[in-house]
């Protein structure tokens, strides 16, 4: 079945999804871009020479509100029906951090301006792009971001998006933030805004009255967390054998094995994340890249897992920076985590910061906000 509507209405049926007017409307709006989209003739082919023209690219769209009204789910339903050969999907942030690698490698064969050739790159690759979580936190995605969207759309790609805010207030109080004014105008002129906010937050609520940190290490900690995982994901339990598992790339050429991988949603052990040597890069690639992690089996720690303790306490700033919602297992509450001897006084922001992504404000939030 690759006709979105059709996709959308099965999932109602199943149970796996309510009905929710927001969605529905968006989901209509996804529809037509899709037949839009596989009606183009494709690039250079018969058809473009009969016209005699280039045909115009649909219009894209950007999708925008609160966090778990479903506009990941959406878009991955739209990626997945579209029969489009050149598509690309990407978490916004994984999408930049490529762009800003591929205009280092641009400036090394001094030709000028590496912007254009970027873009040629980039067209050329896909014919639609797919963005999920569109949001813009520092100063050097602002100053490109016009430039490189205005040449892409001229090369006829078309361009969904989702974002926790709506366009106007995207980079808001950004340092020169004038310098990215042209790249809301662009959003509100080249694609069709639309709102998602409904009333309930499905990821919030498929938690339901869940405790997000568990006490202590055990099975039944474990369980707790396994359940969580397969109501975060929609995987049914009774397959949990062949839940995917992911490479996550690392800048520098390294990588992270995550055992479990779904929508957004990462499991890890302690052990893999703290005990093997890895930094900063490691744990903001993480942080991009999911916006839920679970992590399980966490000891309590002390001067004798020095090197343990300092790794978590930058995985959790990782965290917490991108508005990550962690759940795990731990053999205390973070206030006991680090009770005494060295290094106990620092790790009290680690516990307070622990213990706020426990609260409703924070999970109100949006991934990367």
């Amino acid at each position: 079945m690759t006709d979105l509507l059709s996709r959308y209405h099965a999932l109602i049926a199943s149970g796996e999804l309510r009905a929710d007017p927001d969605q529905a409307q968006a989901a209509q709006r996804l529809a037509r871009l899709q037949a839009d989209l596989e009606a183009q003739p494709p690039r250079g082919s018969t058809l473009w020479k009969l016209l005699r023209k280039v045909p115009e690219p649909p219009r894209g769209l950007y999708l925008w509100g609160g966090v778990g009204r479903g506009k990941s789910m959406l878009m991955d339903l739209f990626f997945e029906c579209v029969q489009v050969k050149r598509k690309r999907r990407a978490h916004f942030h994984e999408f930049m951090l490529d762009v800003h690698a591929r205009l280092r490698e641009a400036r090394k064969s001094e030709s000028g301006d590496p912007i254009p050739p970027v873009v040629a790159s980039l067209a050329e690759e896909a014919r639609l792009l797919c963005f999920d979580e569109m949001v813009v936190n520092n100063m050097a995605d602002a100053a490109i971001m016009s430039r490189l969207f205005a040449g892409l759309m001229e090369q006829r790609v078309t361009i969904v998006t989702t974002s926790n805010r709506v366009p106007d207030d995207l980079y808001k109080d950004g340092l020169n933030r004038q310098l990215f004014l042209p790249f809301i105008d662009l959003i509100k002129g080249r694609l069709d805004v639309m709102s998602l906010n409904g009333p309930v937050d499905y990821r919030r609520d498929r938690l339901g009255n869940a405790k997000l940190w568990q006490v202590p290490n055990g099975e039944a900690a474990t369980q707790a967390l396994r359940d969580a995982f397969f109501r975060l994901t929609d995987f049914p339990p009774e397959d949990k054998a062949h839940v995917p598992s992911e490479e996550l790339s690392i800048p520098g050429g390294r990588s992270i094995h995550v055992p479990k991988s779904l929508k957004g949603v990462a499991v890890f052990s302690f052990k893999r994340l703290c005990a093997e040597a890895r930094g900063a890069s490691d744990y903001l690639s993480i942080a991009r890249h999911y916006h839920s992690v679970i992590i399980v089996g966490i000891p309590v720690l002390g001067p004798e897992n020095r090197n343990e303790a300092a790794r978590f306490v930058t995985l959790i700033d990782a965290l917490y920076e991108y508005k990550v919602k962690l759940l795990a297992s731990a053999d205390a509450e973070p206030d006991a985590l680090y009770p005494t001897g060295d290094g106990a006084f620092e790790f009290e922001r680690t516990a307070s910061r622990l213990m706020e992504m426990q609260s409703d404000e924070y999970l109100a939030k949006g991934h990367g906000e």
